[in-house]
C-alpha cells in the first residue's frame, strides 16, 4: 500500500514547494515548471473552450492527419476492445477524433476531453498529448504525474506525428484511460503507431519528388546559370550551376517573385507542378541581424538592409541558438551536448541537429566550433521567457 501511496506523496511534497524535483521524473519535473511557469495551478480548470462542431469537422477536412487515419485506428483497435479511449490531435492540440466505448468516452466527457477541446500544457497542465507536442517524443503520464488535480485520476500515452518530409509537427496520436489502466508497455505501442504513420508520409512524399524530378530536370538544364528545382518542403529535386544541399528551409509565404533566403542569397521564384524554380541572382547579400523573439511561439527573424526572413526554429534549434548567442565564441560539439543533455558524449545527437540548423541558416552559422558569424548581430527579445525553453538540469543563459 506504502508503494501505491508514494508517487502520491511526492506529487504532494514537490508541487508544495517542501520536496526536491529529483522526487519524479525528470520529463515530470520539466513539465511541471513548464507549466507553473505559465500562470496554471493544480486546481485549476481549463480555461480554453472547445471549439464548435462546425470548427472541428473544419479542422479535420483540412488536417495532414486525414490520410493516416486507417493506418492509426487499425493498430491501436486492440487498446479500442480493452477498453481504452483512442484519441488523435492536430499540431495544436485540439482534439479531433475519439474511438472508445461509451463507458470510457462518458468518463472522458467528465473531465472536458471532448471533440474540439485543447489538450495542451498550457491550458491543462501536463498530460500526454500536450507534453509529447512540447518534447517531440513518446510520454506516458500515469495518474499524480498529472499536474492539474483532476486529471490525476486519468491515465494516457500519446506520441508526435511529424511529417519526416518538412519537420512539421501534424499532431499526436494518444491512448488514455481511467485509473492506471494505460500502462507503460502502452508507450511502446503509440510510438510505433506514430512512426508507421510518418513511413507512409514518407513514401508518398518521395513519389511526389520523382514526379517532380522527372518534369524538372530538363527545365532547370535549360534555364542555364544557378538554379533548381525543389518541393514545397524545400528538397532539391533538380540543380544547374552549382552544389546545392539536399534541402533548403522555404518560408512558408513562399511566392513567385525575387525573395531572399540565407542559404542562397537572392533568388528569384516561378511556380512548377510540385514544387518551385528558383534561379539565384549575382546580389551576395550579407545578413547583418538575427533575433531571436521568445514573447510567443519562438520566431527566428534574420534581416539584411533590403531583405527579410523568418523561421520558427524547433524546441531543439531554439536551445541550441541560446547557447550560440550566450556564447560568441562558440560551443563544440562536446559542449553543446553537456548545454542540451548534461552528457558530452552525445556528439551524434548534436551534429545532426547542428546540421538541420545550418540547412536553415546557411553562411549565418560557423563550424568548428558551432558559432554564429561573426558579421551577424545577434539578439534575444525578451530573455526572460528563455527559463520555459532551457534544460532544467542546467542554469538558465544570461542573456540580459
Amino acid at each position: 500500500m506504502g508503494d501505491q501511496l508514494e508517487p502520491w506523496r511526492a506529487r504532494e511534497r514537490v508541487l508544495s514547494g517542501d520536496g526536491s524535483p529529483q522526487e519524479v521524473r525528470p520529463e515530470i519535473s520539466a513539465s511541471w515548471r513548464r507549466v507553473r511557469a505559465s500562470g496554471l495551478a493544480p486546481g485549476a480548470e481549463p480555461a480554453v473552450a472547445p471549439l464548435t462542431e462546425s470548427e472541428v469537422e473544419s479542422r479535420r477536412s483540412t488536417s495532414a492527419m486525414v490520410p493516416l487515419l486507417p493506418g492509426i485506428t487499425g493498430s491501436l483497435s486492440p487498446a479500442v476492445d480493452d477498453g481504452l479511449l483512442v484519441v488523435v490531435t492536430d499540431t495544436d492540440g485540439r482534439v479531433l477524433w475519439r474511438r472508445g466505448g461509451s463507458g470510457v468516452r462518458r468518463l472522458a466527457d467528465g473531465l472536458g476531453f471532448v471533440p474540439g477541446s485543447a489538450w495542451t500544457e498550457a491550458n491543462v497542465g501536463t498530460n500526454a498529448i500536450g507534453t509529447c507536442l512540447v518534447l517531440g517524443q513518446p510520454v506516458h503520464i500515469q495518474g499524480p504525474e498529472h499536474y492539474v488535480q483532476s486529471h490525476t485520476r486519468w491515465s494516457c500515452a500519446a506520441a508526435p506525428v511529424r511529417d519526416p518530409w518538412s519537420g512539421e509537427s501534424l499532431g499526436a496520436v494518444d491512448i488514455s484511460g481511467p485509473g492506471f489502466a494505460v500502462r507503460r508497455s502502452v508507450l511502446a505501442l503509440v510510438g510505433v503507431t506514430a512512426r508507421l504513420a510518418e513511413a507512409e508520409l514518407r513514401t508518398d512524399h518521395a513519389i511526389a519528388l520523382e514526379r517532380l524530378r522527372a518534369y524538372a530536370a530538363p527545365v532547370v538544364a535549360r534555364v542555364g546559370g544557378r538554379a533548381l528545382a525543389v518541393d514545397p518542403g524545400g528538397h532539391v529535386a533538380a540543380v544547374t550551376g552549382f552544389t546545392a544541399p539536399d534541402r533548403l528551409v522555404l518560408p512558408r509565404d513562399l511566392s513567385s517573385g525575387s525573395t531572399w533566403l540565407p542559404a542562397l542569397g537572392a533568388v528569384t521564384v516561378q511556380p512548377l507542378p510540385g514544387g518551385w524554380l528558383l534561379r539565384l541572382g549575382n546580389d551576395d547579400l550579407e545578413a547583418t541581424e538575427l533575433v531571436l523573439d521568445l514573447r510567443g511561439r519562438p520566431e527566428l527573424r534574420v534581416s539584411s538592409a533590403s531583405h527579410s526572413w523568418q523561421h520558427h526554429p524547433s524546441p531543439r534549434h531554439t536551445q541550441i541558438l541560446l547557447a550560440l548567442i550566450r556564447s560568441p565564441q562558440g560551443r563544440t560539439a562536446a559542449q553543446l551536448a553537456e548545454d542540451l543533455f548534461a552528457d558530452e558524449t552525445r556528439v551524434v545527437t548534436v551534429r545532426a541537429e547542428m546540421s538541420r540548423l545550418r540547412r536553415a541558416l546557411g553562411s549565418l552559422l560557423e563550424a568548428q566550433p558551432y558559432r554564429i558569424a561573426s558579421s551577424v548581430r545577434a539578439t534575444v527579445l525578451d530573455p526572460g521567457e528563455a527559463s520555459t525553453l532551457w534544460p532544467s538540469h542546467i542554469p538558465t543563459p544570461d542573456l540580459g
